[in-house]
């Protein structure tokens, strides 16, 4: 098997990294970051028209119909930039409504996903935890379909949310979720901003006050939505990884230069063990990640069946792995690391900002473990 990307792909990561390092230096990344919306309208709109919003859409609602592999080169490489966009949750919003969604559905939402007329999320934390059983949002029974009320915490790019894909639970039934689209101009929705750790990433407070969903807006036959949250949960997790992989590699470069620059006791630091070693370690995480990586887009791709177990060995590394690189990065910088003015502490907040999305860690390495013992118990 050629674990190797193909031409076209190559081809799509140089394009996507020209275009990043000619509009999104970090500079700009700064001053967009710190705007009331969180990121550049124009840039979105540019991104839109080349084809990266609607990647995985079908050709027939205006997507390019690839996969999750080619979304990944372009999510590495907006990591390595730092890019402050609602890409990832739009991607979601439009890969619910593509895997869950009937034809009339998918015709009135993803054309405007896809063109970026429309930006949508996915709505579904109430918690710390990423469980869908953990969902408790109520979904009362109506004369057209559910009444919705409660909230949903930790919502990305909420405040940018035109549309959002909410799962709510429409029975007591342990396995009666729901997901349905809410448009963000609903009677009874509105959204509150969270302060996040990464400016890059702006989250948001969704309240649901008795908001009407019709039957209409509901993915699928109420109360199969369990399964379909699920693999959007691994999907976002991928996306989140390859993010996490492009933005540690820029940090690992950034501190590899400073080390060959920065001259103490007559000679470059990056000849000292105390820093060569932390070096080739951060390489070693951000190699095998990028494998795991890689895998798991492959497994989202070729068989989503069995893609769950990739999927928490990549972000279960990444989680582990990634905050204790931004820290590194930041000491081996030495006291410039800490100061607002240089670069080091955006990584670092990105890895903090990636560590419990879509499960940190801990989740993970526990799901790990389940499904280990599930698949031995099969045998």
């Amino acid at each position: 098997m050629n674990f190797g990307f193909t031409e076209e792909q190559e081809l799509l990561r140089a394009e996507v990294r020209k275009f990043l390092d000619r509009n999104c230096p970090l500079d700009e990344v700064r001053k967009v970051a710190e705007t009331p919306e969180g990121f550049s309208r124009q840039l979105w709109g540019r991104m839109a028209e080349l084809g990266w919003v609607g990647l995985l859409l079908p050709e027939k609602h205006g997507g390019a119909g690839l996969g999750w592999v080619d979304l990944v080169v372009v999510l590495e490489e907006a990591g390595r930039s730092l890019l402050p966009s609602p890409l990832i949750s739009s991607v979601l919003a439009g890969a619910a409504i593509a895997l869950g969604g009937d034809s009339e559905q998918q015709s009135r939402w993803l054309p405007d996903l896809a063109a970026g007329t429309r930006i949508g999320t996915l709505a579904f934390q109430e918690g710390d935890g990423i469980d869908p059983a953990q969902t408790s949002l109520a979904g009362v029974t109506t004369d057209v379909g559910f009444r919705l009320t409660g909230e949903k915490l930790l919502v990305a790019d909420a405040s940018a949310a035109d549309l959002f894909v909410v799962a709510f639970r429409a029975s007591e039934a342990s396995d009666a979720l729901s997901l349905a689209v809410v448009p963000r101009d609903a009677p009874g929705l509105g959204v509150e901003p969270h302060i996040s750790v990464d400016l890059t990433k702006p989250m948001g407070r969704v309240r649901f006050d008795a908001v009407e969903v019709s039957g209409a807006d509901v993915l699928g036959p109420p109360g199969s939505g369990g399964e379909l949250l699920q693999r959007l949960i691994d999907c976002g997790a991928t996306a989140v990884t390859a993010e996490l992989v492009g933005a540690a590699e820029a940090a690992l470069a950034l501190t590899v230069n400073y080390a060959k620059e920065r001259v103490q006791f007559d000679s470059p630091i990056g000849r000292f063990q105390s820093v060569k070693h932390p070096l080739a370690e951060m390489y070693v995480d951000i190699e095998s990640t990028r494998s795991l990586c890689y895998y798991a887009a492959w497994l989202l791709d070729e068989n989503p069946s069995e893609a769950a177990l990739a999927v928490s060995r990549a972000k279960a590394l990444a989680s582990e792995r990634f905050p204790k690189l931004g820290i590194d990065v930041v000491q081996l910088h030495g006291g410039i690391g800490f100061t607002w003015e240089y670069d080091a502490h955006l990584y670092l907040k990105r890895a903090k900002w990636g560590r419990p999305a879509f499960g940190d860690a801990d989740w993970h390495f526990e799901r790990i473990v389940r499904l280990a013992a599930a698949a031995a118990s099969a045998v």
